[in-house]
């Protein structure tokens, strides 16, 4: 698929995209003659989990590092798999941290709200 099916499908913009590419995030799987970026269903699966990584704060070096990691265990050398999985699991404890301090900045986002909206019923 070209970039602009792979931004729709993902939700995301070209700009941020080519960006991916630019940081070697997510390079394409190739180019057409004409030199436009070819991507295909993989490509679209790994920019998934950059896009889920986002809102958990995870910064680019973090989410490359993290790339190399599902890319080691696709390559299933059974000699990695125990470094492979603490690290694994080490970014699964981050991100659960991180999704935890996500639901408590929420829960307070609610409270602020529904302060505004007593505040509100209470004018005429």
């Amino acid at each position: 698929m070209h970039i602009g099916e792979l931004a729709d499908r993902a939700g995301m913009s070209l700009r941020t995209i080519r960006h991916y590419d630019e940081v070697g995030l997510l390079v394409p799987s190739g180019r057409t003659t004409g030199g436009f970026r070819v991507y295909t269903e993989q490509d679209l699966d790994r920019l998934l989990v950059i896009r889920r990584m986002k809102p958990l704060g995870f910064t680019l070096d973090e989410m490359a590092e993290l790339l190399r990691v599902v890319d080691a265990l696709a390559a299933k050398d059974p000699e990695d798999e125990p470094a492979l999985a603490a690290r694994l699991d080490e970014f699964l404890d981050d991100a659960r941290a991180r999704h935890a301090k996500l639901v408590e900045r929420a829960g307070m986002a609610e409270e602020f709200i529904g302060t505004l909206g007593s505040l509100r019923a209470s004018l005429p």
